[in-house]
């Protein structure tokens, strides 16, 4: 499990024209030793990047990970910021030898292979997003996102994953994702795994976007039916 994690950590490369063929979700399917049939999904943006496994029939999450990404020849070095299956690996560098072609991935030396889901599109919101504030009342309240604590959304052109984590404490909140659709001014979310509450795989929610001068502003009911208005910044 190490090794396949390690793996989808740190397969991505840099900016240029191989740079632009991976961004977008990869995903892929193995076995547990207890039978369980799991599915790894990474999502790729400019220099962040994700990996999710859970349970490919329950959607029982099972754990996250990622951080940033940088490429130097064939050898990519991803800087953890979380990972629910070693924490003290925050803050850490990890480097890996990696096989990239237009449709898989895979890291030298792992028969472990991941098919493209995507390339980034058809989705409006593709990219790398923090939380960057709130809208209470009719009043915007902003938050710092250069704190150590974060509420970062990835999305590639069909798949979300949202983290909350700070890479200060290494400790992690909490995390969720599935396919999404961004059509007419409404953003759909079909949620594949919930890490704080497993029952809510296959919930789909509607909400209202708006992209105001670069800012992500996305409002409706939350999974527990309260009424938010998130904005999210581009993560630079």
């Amino acid at each position: 499990m190490k090794k396949l994690i390690y793996l989808l950590i740190c397969i991505s490369i840099s900016l240029g024209t191989k740079a632009q063929s991976i961004i977008g979700a990869w995903e892929g399917y193995h076995t547990n030793e207890q039978g369980v049939e799991l599915k790894s999904v990474v999502i790729f943006a400019d220099g962040y990047q994700v990996l999710s496994v859970y349970e490919a029939k329950t959607g029982k999450f099972v754990s996250t990970n990622g951080g940033t990404w940088k490429l130097e020849g064939d050898t990519m070095t991803e800087k953890v910021e979380f990972n629910t299956v070693d924490a003290e690996s925050v803050g850490s560098e990890v480097s890996f030898k990696v096989e990239i072609t237009d449709t898989t991935i895979g890291i030298v030396g792992s028969e472990t292979i991941l098919t493209r889901i995507d390339d980034g599109t058809p989705g409006a919101l593709q990219g790398a997003w923090l939380m960057s504030g709130r809208v209470r009342d009719g009043e915007t309240q902003t938050r710092d996102t250069n704190q150590p604590r974060k509420t970062m959304k990835m999305l590639s052109g069909t798949r979300f994953q949202w983290i909350a984590y700070n890479t200060e404490t290494k400790e992690f909140m909490g995390t969720g994702g599935g396919n999404y659709s961004t059509i007419d001014g409404k953003y759909t979310e079909n949620i594949e795994f919930f890490s704080r509450d497993d029952s809510r795989a296959g919930m789909s929610l509607e909400f209202n976007y708006e992209l105001i001068d670069g800012k992500w502003h996305h409002s409706g009911l939350s999974s527990k039916g309260d009424p938010i208005h998130e904005i999210w910044s581009v993560r630079e």
